[in-house]
């Protein structure tokens, strides 16, 4: 439900500085605070609803029986918890699980850092500076290796046994790895499923984009479970059609368009540049094969003479 400007407006009041909001003492805490112990009682309300009308022998009798103090880290820092209790110490709130230390977003938060390249000293001073919340090293390291594990859990799932079409690209991207920064390759495969609906298949990390490595990327593709794709989307990297052909031998394999756009621009001047490549967009943003082909003709007639190479590629 979207928060009315009005309720803002009431909040806001009294607010002068920039501590008022945010500070130790601040709205956003406070805010926090309220609404999850807010929370946490509607779970104990459902709870103790539950065990009213249960059979006899199950829960019976239930009550609230006061309340525990807990300190647990957020994204606003440390806060005090009021966490209410029952007398058969059988509630298990899912807000703040037991042996939880932190509200939910505290772990995305380090985890964002972790993926923007910092150290997991650099991750402990920037929370103890912004949030003013001590952690541990030992403790950030624990929540990026359960990432970790759930990355890899994501990169073994089992995959559909067909898809209509997979697109397959490298981007090339900046990563720390032993405390140096340098450029590696992202291999995607993105299958458009069944259903019609976008699904990241894998995504692997390497030095350098090859067909070989291509290879390895489709029989893992096939030891997951994919039995077939019908149409492969790739650019036209050497050995590049060969690979997935070797793995898929039925796959039709359909280049880059904006790839082979590129290559016929290559040692084309600035001036001619928009004018060929609006030519371009004719041949293949045309209706049907025949007015492809005329296109290509008008095409050839117009830029042969100048640049002979691009309608034979």
């Amino acid at each position: 439900m979207p928060i009315s400007d009005k309720l803002i407006d009431q909040l806001l009041a009294g607010c002068d500085s920039r501590e008022d909001i945010i500070g130790e003492a601040g709205l956003l805490k406070q805010l926090t605070k309220k609404v999850a112990e807010r929370a946490l009682n509607s779970e104990m309300e459902q709870h103790l609803s539950y065990a009213k009308h249960a059979p006899e022998g199950k829960n019976s009798g239930n009550s609230r029986n006061g309340k525990s103090s807990k300190k647990v880290r957020s994204v606003h820092g440390e806060i005090d918890l009021d966490i209410p209790r029952d007398r058969n110490g059988s509630f298990e709130p899912q807000l703040v699980k037991k042996g939880d230390k932190q509200l939910n977003g505290f772990n995305d938060r380090i985890i964002l850092l972790y993926a923007r390249g910092m150290t997991t000293r650099n991750i402990q001073a920037h929370l103890e500076e912004s949030y003013g919340v001590e952690v541990s090293p030992t403790f950030i390291s624990q929540v990026t290796n359960e990432m970790m594990d759930e990355v890899k859990q994501w990169q073994q799932r089992p995959l559909d046994a067909l898809y209509p079409v997979v697109y397959l690209d490298c981007l090339v991207v900046r990563s720390r790895d032993s405390s140096v920064v340098q450029n590696k390759s992202a291999y995607l495969a993105l299958g458009i499923n069944s259903e019609g609906e976008k699904e990241l298949l894998g995504l692997c990390m390497a030095q350098t984009e090859g067909a070989k490595f291509w290879l390895s990327v489709m029989n893992e593709l096939k030891n997951r479970g994919v039995e077939d794709i019908f149409i492969a989307c790739c650019d036209g990297l050497k050995g590049f059609p060969e690979a997935i052909e070797a793995v898929y031998p039925k796959t039709q394999v359909q280049l880059c368009v904006v790839q082979q756009i590129r290559q016929s621009l290559r040692y084309v001047n600035w001036k001619q540049r928009k004018i060929i490549a609006a030519d371009l967009k004719l041949i293949y943003g045309a209706a049907t094969r025949a007015e492809a082909e005329q296109a290509l003709e008008l095409f050839a007639e117009k830029w042969d003479c100048e640049h002979p190479t691009i309608s034979r590629s």
